[in-house]
């Protein structure tokens, strides 16, 4: 059993608070470049619709939360996830193939994607909280946390339930965000 950054009695196997917190930066890293490579993928299938406009703000600020995270692998000296070429084609092929399934689709996918990211920064932030003394990377990951859920917002408010298949679609996508996730983490 793994326990919490700052927790008492760390045993054998367990990895470091130092180990844990590249962990963090380096799943991030890979979330946040994998997100823009999705919304990259859903603007070139559908950047000239009316739902280009709001994909590309949502692009904008993943592409501001992938810059402090370019940052802080640099600061904090974290080796980036050997699967970014991975997820360079992965994110692009999953934002064009869903918005080739429709503007509802692209936002299924969103919606999929950022209820697991959602998920995924509440436990960072929980852990975070064991920590002490990681309130500066509390505070973003609670600030990108509220632009997650907003992004899910906006994709529920622009139909993504009322994409066809939305059920097995949103749950594929889950799985496999939380796939990546996992990987990422490691390796």
């Amino acid at each position: 059993m793994s326990r919490r950054p700052g927790s008492k009695g760390r045993l054998p196997g367990d990895p470091t608070k130092e180990q844990l917190m590249e962990r963090m930066v380096r799943v991030d890293h890979a979330g946040e470049y994998g997100a823009v490579r999705i919304y990259s993928g859903q603007l070139a299938v559908l950047g000239r619709t009316s739902t280009g406009p709001v994909i590309r703000d949502m692009a904008r600020q993943e592409q501001e939360h992938l810059a402090a995270f370019d940052k802080l692998v640099v600061e904090r000296r974290v080796r980036p996830t050997a699967l970014m070429p991975l997820w360079h084609v992965a994110g692009f092929a999953l934002g064009a193939g869903t918005a080739l399934l429709g503007e509802r689709a692209a936002m299924a996918c969103t919606v999929a994607v950022e209820e697991v990211i959602d998920e995924h920064y509440a436990k960072q932030i929980e852990a975070l909280d064991d920590a002490g003394d990681e309130t500066a990377l509390k505070r973003r990951l609670e600030e990108f946390r509220a632009n997650e859920i907003e992004h899910r917002d906006t994709g529920l408010a622009h139909g993504a339930r009322q994409a066809p298949g939305y059920e097995p679609l949103t749950a594929f996508i889950k799985a496999g965000s939380r796939l990546a996730i996992w990987l990422s983490e490691r390796v």
